[in-house]
């Protein structure tokens, strides 16, 4: 059983990571992706988290400033349910050449973001749109259409990989760090998304029997991708394309070559301390006690406990007690990632009622 001694024990790593969140808390910093807005009491949090600095006593902060309370999304005996995401480390180039093939693309200067909009008539499932030459607002593009070339005039390629692949599940993992030819790395980082629905290919080859669930991972996903072929109308090229959302990218310096990747809220993500969450249902700076055996992935040999910090969100990422981890930068962290698909206990800390 979780009991709230057993949270606050975790809460000193994940101290400098929740001071970040605090900073744009407190100031009011534009997030990357727009989530539900922070009530007040959190934001009186952070501010007395930010004057109580980097050397305060964590685990007091807590037991004073906050509640913790066990989600249960379908009743009493419900758990959470949790996956992993990572930064792909790769290869890449500025321009296309025999080796780079696709496109990574930027966002597309006709999108328009559709969630609050009142637009009569509009079916908000489809979260982007765009205005046709007569006027009309129209769905945006899947992914099939735009790798068909729809949209090339508005969307610039920002660098180039080797496949298909490789652009989609950096679309999936919503970052990454690019190495270039001359040594050079650069940042991919989130700008957009097409609205379309997110479908997991992972799911769908384990439910066509083409992979056993428990031979799933990354690199055997991407495995069979390639083995059954890339080139248009291509199974293996058809199954990516059944996934209709598409994502684009701004291309970025490495500042801090420590630093995770940029999140949902604006900010680098900490390995182990961040996670992402359903930005309708929590804002971010969050407190999330994580709690489940994970060790089948990879993450030790007992039970996971750790307080984590909603920093980010993702397509996939929907309902109040549905978690994503950071688990960091490069093919290892990657290889966890990809195996985590696991219940466990969400336990969201809520500042005290005055």
């Amino acid at each position: 059983m979780v009991t709230r001694s057993t949270c606050l024990v975790h809460v000193q790593r994940a101290w400098p990571a929740f001071l970040a969140s605090c900073e744009c808390l407190a100031h009011g910093n534009p997030s990357l992706r727009a989530a539900v807005s922070a009530s007040l009491s959190l934001t009186t949090v952070a501010r007395a988290a930010l004057e109580a600095g980097a050397a305060s006593d964590a685990e007091r902060f807590f037991q004073i400033h906050f509640q913790p309370w066990l989600v249960r999304p379908d009743g009493e005996t419900s758990r959470g349910f949790f996956t992993g995401y990572y930064e792909p480390e790769i290869d890449g180039s500025p321009v296309r050449t025999g080796r780079f093939q696709a496109p990574v693309l930027s966002r597309p200067t006709d999108l328009q973001d559709m969630r609050a909009s009142n637009a009569p008539g509009w079916d908000h499932a489809c979260e982007s749109a765009r205005v046709t030459p007569d006027g009309r607002l129209e769905p945006y593009p899947d992914r099939r259409a735009i790798e068909a070339g729809r949209i090339d005039h508005v969307a610039q390629p920002v660098v180039w990989l080797e496949d298909h692949v490789e652009v989609f599940f950096v679309q999936v993992q919503g970052s990454a760090c690019i190495r270039f030819p001359d040594g050079t790395r650069r940042r991919l980082i989130y700008s957009g998304r097409n609205g379309q629905p997110y479908s997991s290919i992972g799911k769908i080859l384990i439910d066509r029997r083409e992979i056993a669930p428990e031979e799933m991972s990354l690199d055997r996903c991407k495995t069979w991708l390639r083995q059954h072929g890339l080139e248009t109308g291509q199974p293996g090229r058809e199954v990516l394309q059944s996934n209709r959302s598409y994502i684009f990218f701004r291309l970025a310096e490495v500042v801090n070559e420590a630093a995770g990747p940029i999140g949902g809220q604006g900010i680098a993500l900490t390995a182990g301390c961040s996670i992402a969450i359903d930005r309708t249902v929590w804002p971010y700076g969050t407190p999330v006690f994580v709690a489940g055996d994970f060790s089948s992935a990879g993450m030790g040999r007992a039970p996971l406990g750790a307080m984590m910090v909603a920093q980010d969100t993702g397509s996939a990422i929907k309902g109040p007690a549905r978690g994503d981890l950071f688990i960091g930068s490069g093919h290892a962290a990657g290889e966890i990632a990809g195996k985590i698909r696991h219940s466990g206990d969400f336990i969201a800390f809520l500042p005290r009622r005055s």
